[in-house]
């Protein structure tokens, strides 16, 4: 996973869906005031001072036109000391903004990320200390009910990615279930199918393509380059199999430096001509001449 895609696919999910806020303060038990719109705000907090504040999100909840709730959303991939500076900046300066509480909240793909942002920031007023709200890889629930996967497709997405980049023995349940989802969602959904492929690792990203075609047609994905890279791998992998299978059948000793040529070969036009040599050949070596 790249470190600028690892950083924005959740402000990406609250820029798509910015009422998405409040289910992420629901999993850590913050209630949130009745609203009837969550808008996305401005993201800069200069005042007037040569240094630039600038939070990933903001995304501001509003009852009848009026401000009622802010909230500061931040990634963090790795602790930042300068944080614990900036965020009461971004704090005080959304709540002069749109003089309504306000609340930060920040999440790490890392838990130990997510224990150092955690931590109170006194910020020197008797009383004043600021603990973000966090959330870890640890607070993402693993979607596996179809109901809620259909209905916060959103969370169902943002769980995809969270448990399909670990080993939790829950990763395949809610891979199946991001995807039995898409299936069944209302037309018009976001289904957020490419964005979970970007990030995923290759071998479960090509596995999942395929359960996908099933689910999407193949113009929703096709046209994503990363797609048709992780497609032809896969057809270019399944073909040089196929060639050591049909020579194992055949009895026709491999080398493990052959193995591994035939392996490597990324050219679909050889690995056609070594399949029908695989045929016929002999040895190894008639196969590669």
């Amino acid at each position: 996973m790249s470190p600028k895609l690892e950083h924005e696919y959740l402000i990406e999910l609250v820029r798509n869906q910015p009422s998405f806020i409040t289910t992420l303060l629901t999993e850590l038990n913050v209630g949130v005031p009745p609203f009837d719109e969550a808008l996305l705000g401005n993201t800069d907090f200069t005042q007037c001072v040569p240094t630039e504040y600038q939070s990933d999100s903001v995304v501001t909840l509003r009852k009848s036109g009026k401000a009622v709730r802010a909230v500061v959303l931040e990634v963090q991939r790795k602790p930042d000391p300068d944080k614990s500076w900036s965020w009461p900046v971004y704090l005080a300066t959304l709540r002069a903004r749109e003089k309504c509480p306000v609340l930060l909240l920040v999440f790490s793909p890392s838990a130990n990320t997510a224990r150092t942002c955690a931590k109170p920031i006194d910020l020197g007023h008797p009383g004043w200390v600021l603990t973000p709200l966090v959330i870890g890889p640890g607070d993402v629930p693993a979607v596996t009910d179809i109901t809620q996967a259909i209905a916060e497709p959103e969370l169902t997405a943002l769980s995809a990615i969270v448990y399909g980049n670990g080993d939790s023995p829950k990763k395949v349940k809610v891979l199946r279930t991001f995807v039995e989802a898409i299936v069944q969602q209302p037309h018009g959904r976001p289904s957020y199918s490419g964005l979970v492929l970007m990030l995923l690792p290759r071998s479960d990203a090509i596995n999942l393509y395929k359960e996908l075609k099933m689910a999407v047609t193949a113009d929703d994905l096709m046209h994503l380059p990363f797609v048709r890279e992780w497609v032809e791998l896969g057809q270019e992998q399944g073909e040089a199999k196929s060639i050591l299978k049909i020579l194992d059948k055949r009895g026709i000793p491999v080398t493990d430096e052959a193995r591994e040529h035939i392996l490597a070969c990324t050219d679909t036009t050889t690995l056609d001509t070594w399949l029908d040599k695989a045929l016929t050949a002999t040895s190894i070596d008639e196969v590669l001449s």
